[in-house]
């Protein structure tokens, strides 16, 4: 069974978006990793931490906050192969997850403005900020359209990469 974010290694806080910037977004269909407790609802669907959603079928437009840490990329790369929706994930460009559900495969990215501070599942705000910053990756059009509409941030879209020959410039 996965956990969403924590704030450290040792606690099992599960963090939520802060209601206001999903509903920035626009409205989605599936949300599969949603605590059990919720204080808004924010998709038509949803699926718990009991429901194990990374194994169910996923539907329509897609809200995922994947847990933060190693099976992040197991999340985000299911996002990538339905191809509509949109993430919240760490802004590490430079990992391994973003090399291979990210680059070259998103349609763009938000790169939210300041630090983000999430919600507990009661619906209280914390006190203080998660240590990264974090960023949007939209898949389809769509979501990149809510990308660009959503004034969160400096939007980049993407494309597909250009590859160079080895001794090449």
């Amino acid at each position: 069974m996965y956990t969403h974010q924590k704030n450290s290694p040792s606690s099992n806080v599960e963090w939520l978006m802060p209601p206001a910037l999903i509903a920035a977004l626009g409205e989605f269909d599936l949300d599969p990793c949603t605590p059990a407790v919720m204080p808004w609802r924010t998709p038509k669907y949803r699926y718990t931490l009991d429901d194990d959603g990374l194994s169910c079928p996923w539907f329509g437009r897609i809200w995922l906050n994947p847990p933060f840490g190693p099976h992040a990329a197991k999340w985000l790369d299911k996002l990538r192969r339905h191809g509509n929706g949109v993430a919240l994930i760490p802004a590490r460009t430079e990992t391994r997850m973003f090399f291979s559900s990210v680059w070259g495969h998103a349609d763009g990215l938000c790169f939210i403005k300041g630090r983000v501070r999430f919600h507990y599942p009661d619906g209280r705000r914390s006190a203080s900020c998660i240590n990264a910053p974090v960023c949007l990756v939209a898949y389809g059009s769509r979501n990149l359209a809510a990308l660009h509409g959503c004034g969160l941030g400096v939007v980049v879209s993407a494309g597909k990469p250009v590859r160079r020959r080895e001794g090449r410039p």
